[in-house]
């Protein structure tokens, strides 16, 4: 990410909602000592959550607050200004970047079973069937930009510069587009709708599984690795919290990858390295 003290567009299109995010969490959310306030963007990782892991941090005492954001760096805000204790939405790269741009002092404890990126359609049954020329919506976001042109990579269509980081690839990376893709940077969340108007989008999984899609949908998903594997995110200074430490256990228990495997709604999730095999 780039030094500079003015913060990208991405990052700079929630900072007006901050004010009146303050107040409604103020409003709603209570400052009990086992009170576990938790924030969630639209997506699967509230369910996985609700049913996996608060019915074993009941039993420890806890009562759970859900607060729902619709904006990326929301979460990472309520999470700094400490009005909620952790937030479970983002891979590491995206809360590093966000860290770096916003100042923030925020910390990974745990990852979380997480569905891959994938490119989806509503035109074409195949990639095969894709035409010269087509509209492909990407992320707007720097670091899921790279994801999607990585998938877009893996099949052909595009070429990257020799030696680029797969971490950090952008549109600049791109050395030959052989099938002339237009590639059409929006919101993440955004992507599902796109696919009205646009050949291919590629979609971040938890907006997939959120809008209705299905992971076997895609006409491609990404080779998901560890970087883009989402966590559990908490401030430095709660890194070591008896609430931090609780939520690492429930996710890493026996029960818990009982319960996540046995659901087949979330067949073709890139399961943390805990998973025992």
């Amino acid at each position: 990410m780039p030094s500079s003290s003015r913060a990208p567009l991405w990052l700079r299109r929630s900072a007006p909602l901050f004010g009146g995010l303050a107040l409604s969490l103020v409003l709603q959310v209570s400052a009990h000592a086992d009170d576990l306030r938790v924030g969630f963007m639209p997506g699967p990782y509230r369910d996985a959550f609700t049913n996996g892991i608060e019915p074993q941090l009941k039993k420890l005492g806890y009562s759970v607050k859900y607060v729902e954001f619709s904006q990326g760096v929301q979460p990472n805000d309520a999470v700094e200004r400490g009005q909620i204790d952790a937030n479970i939405f983002q891979h590491s790269l995206y809360l590093n970047a966000t860290n770096k741009q916003q100042g923030f002092d925020l910390v990974p404890v745990v990852h979380v079973p997480t569905p891959p990126m994938g490119l989806y359609s509503q035109r074409h049954k195949s990639l095969a069937a894709v035409p010269d020329g087509a509209t492909v919506t990407l992320p707007a976001d720097p670091v899921n930009a790279a994801r999607a042109l990585n998938i877009l990579a893996a099949v052909g269509w595009v070429t990257l510069k020799p030696g680029v980081s797969p971490l950090s690839v952008s549109e600049r990376d791109v050395a030959s587009n052989p099938k002339r893709l237009k590639l059409v940077p929006l919101d993440a969340a955004q992507a599902p709708r796109s696919l009205a108007d646009a050949d291919l989008a590629a979609v971040q999984g938890n907006f997939a599984v959120a809008s209705g899609l299905k992971l076997t949908e895609a006409l491609k998903l990404e080779d998901m690795t560890l970087p883009y594997v989402n966590v559990v995110a908490v401030k430095r200074s709660n890194e070591n919290a008896r609430f931090a430490k609780d939520i690492v256990a429930a996710y890493q228990s026996p029960e818990f990858q009982k319960f996540f495997r046995a659901n087949p709604v979330w067949a073709g999730y890139r399961l943390p390295d805990y998973f025992s095999q």
